[in-house]
């Protein structure tokens, strides 16, 4: 029994699978072990204590982290996430997966990530803003336009931007606005990138549907998540005319084999916070993992299908909008299904390619209208798409291997062309 416990515990831990996932595709390549141990370890970890006055007088101390995986193609991009259950092992798996994002859709960023470990929803407004600011200035040597460069992520948003964006700017006595992305658009920020991880979604979904000669139309998806990646995934592919069939947020899940009508549905949300109680829906109380549908978008947190639900999953296209959703177990269980995962690596690189928009339109102080930032995001989806599916067609390899082994193929090339300091 401790050694099923002890399994479990390393199939849950995000760091184990994103180690996994590379060695997996750095087998299949024909690259020196020394080059590919340096693009495997983190750059930079760093840990900070963050003592911050709360409102009612008494002091708490948090635990922050930044780890920079890479800067080998550009400066470190990636989130900062306020969370209960941030690690040091979650932060530095994130940071992994930013690194090949960035070189899966081909744009001149390393990797890297941030969090704090705190429950957001027990804190109010100002105590987030102590900690956000405390945070930004005690690792304001680490972030800059071309070293570091954070974003929103879980429980994050616009407005913690703009606090770390003004910090960083009190302490570098001029404002500035590339050193963050999501910021407000009156801050410097890029029109459409709030939509950009779900309008990334969209766009390799129809590539994905296409590709395995199905009908978007007829299509049902569910969506496990229903914050800002999900939601705005759902109702964009619902516009493409896929029904939305169940969707499910932190307080509960529904369903509808009908259809959800999706107008109606973000309406109920803007009113109550929740998918919890909609009109014209049934709550879910089974899995939305394995509940009936063409596509499921895991939109939510890391480990959602692992080896225990892999099974039951009924889905043909897995569309992975969360950051690390599918254990390495349950990788192999989908693959042996037949079930066609776009993995996180590529399907939700909407988001970091609109922030690499945002800093582009920072450094030249030009700014874009939504129409041109759609379109240019649209052009990079497709051809990442393409890109990782012409590995995996010429390599016999899923999705996720390709998407692996065409990452690691374009560090090591920098990697090569640099050479290594010493």
């Amino acid at each position: 029994m401790p050694a099923e416990g002890a399994d479990i515990q390393k199939e849950l831990n995000p760091l184990e699978n994103a180690q996994a996932q590379f060695e997996e595709a750095a087998k299949l390549l024909e690259i020196d072990p020394g080059l590919l141990e340096i693009i495997k370890q983190p750059r930079r970890s760093t840990i900070v204590s963050l003592p911050i006055q709360m409102d009612d007088g008494s002091f708490r101390v948090f635990t922050g982290y930044r780890v920079q995986h890479s800067i080998v193609r550009g400066p470190a991009k990636g989130g900062i996430r306020y969370h209960p259950q941030v690690t040091l092992d979650e932060v530095q798996a994130l940071a992994a997966w930013m690194t090949w994002k960035c070189a899966v859709v081909n744009i001149p960023f390393g990797g890297g990530k941030g969090g704090i470990t705190c429950d957001p929803t027990k804190m109010s407004k100002g105590e987030l803003e102590k900690l956000t600011r405390r945070y930004a200035a005690d690792l304001s040597d680490l972030f800059g336009p071309d070293s570091d460069v954070p974003a929103p992520d879980v429980n994050t948003n616009e407005q913690t931007m703009a606090w770390f964006m003004d910090t960083y700017s009190m302490h570098a006595r001029r404002t500035v606005p590339g050193v963050i992305t999501g910021k407000p658009v009156r801050l410097g920020g890029s029109r459409g990138r709030r939509e950009a991880t779900g309008r990334g979604i969209q766009f390799v979904v129809r590539e994905a549907v296409k590709f395995l000669k199905m009908d978007l139309k007829k299509c049902r998806v569910a969506v496990q998540g229903f914050g800002n990646v999900g939601s705005i995934g759902a109702e964009l592919i619902a516009q493409d005319g896929a029904k939305i069939v169940a969707v499910a947020d932190v307080k509960g899940a529904i369903h509808n084999p009908a259809g959800l009508d999706m107008p109606a549905l973000l309406a109920h949300i803007k009113k109550s916070g929740s998918v919890v109680g909609f009109a014209g829906s049934q709550p879910l109380t089974t899995s939305i993992i394995e509940y009936d549908c063409d596509i499921l978008i895991p939109a939510a947190l890391e480990n959602q299908i692992t080896h225990e639900n892999a099974g039951n999953v009924k889905a043909k296209i897995v569309a992975e909008g969360a950051n690390g959703p599918t254990t390495h177990e349950a990788d192999r269980i989908l693959k042996e299904r037949g079930i066609f995962v776009i993995p996180d690596i590529l399907a939700n690189s909407g988001g970091v390619t609109v922030s690499y928009f945002e800093w582009v339109q920072n450094n030249m102080g030009f700014y874009w209208t939504e129409k041109e930032v759609n379109e240019r995001l649209e052009q990079y989806m497709v051809k990442a798409f393409n890109d990782v599916l012409e590995v995996a067609v010429e390599s016999t390899v899923e999705m996720r291997v390709a998407a692996f082994m065409l990452a690691i193929r374009r560090v090591i090339e920098v990697v090569k062309l640099r050479g290594v300091y010493a």
